[in-house]
């Protein structure tokens, strides 16, 4: 007789977030929120012919709205719509739940190393960060800002910590210009709160310093 093998399930890793030292700065946040609006509105107005090519691109290549818009969580749990330019198959949320096994990160976040959902202009605007560029929109509208903690889904962020919306989501952060999907999840919200608590204007600029150099080096952080 041949007895069956029993399947023994993986234990549910549990997270323990440390608590945020958080500190209220009012004229930091003016600053910040001029510096938005500034670097948003010229680089809406200086992209706008790589952005009116790109939408085309997409147009053509696979039909269908060349953006992506998708409910994320903002500062204080708000919800707000992002945008960013399709780099997917119009169909691409249906295929996920196919894909769900090959998940390489852990936690709430999904990443696959070559999705087949990715078109190939997707793979191109991927691979230089021009995906993300329509955020400059999200940016303008006080959403997001430029720098700051990465929004999340809202089921996505149920399994995160709370602390991490007491700031604005922002276009690029810490652990994107640190290894992005490559650093596990316990050091990507280390880093969110690294930022929270480090937050200030020389902050801002060595980030999106690094975040510059990081597209022109076309590494995807």
């Amino acid at each position: 007789m041949v007895q069956g093998t029993v399947a023994v399930e993986e234990p549910v890793k549990v997270h323990t977030w440390r608590k945020v030292k958080y500190k209220e700065k009012p004229v930091y946040d003016a600053v910040k929120r001029a510096f938005d609006i500034v670097a948003s509105v010229l680089a809406l107005l200086l992209l706008s012919p790589l952005l009116i090519v790109v939408t085309i691109l997409i147009f053509i290549t696979d039909p269908g709205n060349p953006f992506f818009v998708q409910q994320r969580v903002g500062k204080n749990g708000k919800l707000f719509n992002m945008y960013k330019f399709r780099s997917m198959q119009k169909n691409a949320e249906d295929v996920k739940e196919q894909l769900l096994e090959q998940n390489e990160v852990d936690g709430p976040l999904f990443k696959i190393t070559n999705d087949p959902r990715v078109t190939k202009v997707g793979a191109f605007i991927r691979k230089t960060s021009i995906d993300e560029l329509p955020q400059l929109i999200n940016i303008l509208t006080g959403e997001m800002s430029v720098i700051g903690p990465r929004p999340f889904i809202p089921a996505e962020q149920a399994e995160l910590p709370d602390e991490r919306l007491m700031v604005k989501p922002g276009l690029s952060c810490y652990w994107q210009i640190g290894g992005k999907n490559s650093i596990s999840l316990d050091e990507q919200m280390e880093l969110d709160f690294k930022y929270i608590e480090e937050r200030s204007v020389v902050t801002d600029l060595k980030i999106i310093g690094k975040t510059i150099k990081s597209v022109f080096k076309s590494d995807n952080y």
